[in-house]
This record gives C-alpha cells, structure tokens and sequence, in this order.
C-alpha cells in the first residue's frame, strides 16, 4: 500500500470512530425514546447503520495494521513496478491514458489508481517503456504501448 492509500484508511477510521459512530449512537437512543422498538423503523434503520460502521471500523483496523507501506517516490528507473505512474497508449484507438499501481484497497480507476492485483497492473509489471502488453477484456484482448514509467 502506497502512504497516500494508508492515510485515507486512516482518514477514513477517525470519521468512524469520532464523527459516524456517535452519530448513530444519538439516533438509536433517539429512537429508544419513541417506543415499541420492535415496530420503529428509524430504530433498526439505526441498527443497521451501527453494525455497518462497526463492521467497517474491524475491517480497517485489520487492513491498516497489517499493511506493508511502500514509498513509490524512492523507486526509480524505466521498469514498470508497484507504485508506478504509467502514461500507455490503446493501439486500437490511440487513446492515452495515466494509471498508477497502487494496492488492492486504495483503488479508484476514477482517479487512474489500479490495483495490482487487476489484468492491467499484472500485464504492465516487469514490463519496460516501449513494450506492448496485451490484456484480457471482455470485449476481446486489448493492446497497450507503455509510453512513460515514473515514481514519485
């Protein structure tokens, strides 16, 4: 995991903990007071709410203290590996596009972040700029040309 990917986990765990967690606190005392519990929607709304965040807390908790943070800035040279700023090219449509390898749980192909354990990330490593590497799709393999490689 990238120190980007283990702050917003981090990030994400203080919410819960200080902000979400005694939001729904307030809501099922809230709705403890309106009565019959086993009729009141907004109390086992609530509930649910509470085992979610709950659940969620565990979970980040497990991923943060067992991750491996990778510093991708004291990586160098032109070969593709975790961390990596790729800038490729679709030889079909000539489409560029920048991604970076980032671990499983701070993925956001929104925000061009691959997980390494994705088709691309695992076509690309060990790959150097100028190779092609072919990728699985749906639609049928897809080719890329890797323009670019940085670390930062």
């Amino acid at each position: 995991m990238t120190a980007k990917g283990q702050q917003r986990l981090e990030d994400e765990l203080r919410t819960l903990k200080s902000v979400d967690r005694p939001a729904v606190i307030r809501a099922i005392a809230e709705a403890r007071e309106h009565g019959d519990l086993s009729e009141n929607a907004e109390y086992h709304a609530a509930r649910d709410r509470q085992s979610f965040i709950e659940g969620r807390v565990l979970e980040l908790e497990s991923i943060i203290s067992n991750a491996e943070v990778i510093d991708p800035s004291t990586l160098t040279g032109t070969r593709v590996r975790f961390g990596a700023h790729i800038e490729l090219v679709d030889e079909e449509t000539d489409k560029e596009a920048l991604y970076q390898i980032v671990g499983v749980h701070e993925a956001d192909i929104k925000q061009g972040l691959i997980s390494i354990s994705s088709p691309l990330a695992k076509a690309l490593i060990g790959k150097d700029v100028g190779d092609t590497v072919s990728v699985p799709a749906p639609g049928g393999d897809r080719s890329y040309e890797i323009l670019k490689v940085a670390y930062r």
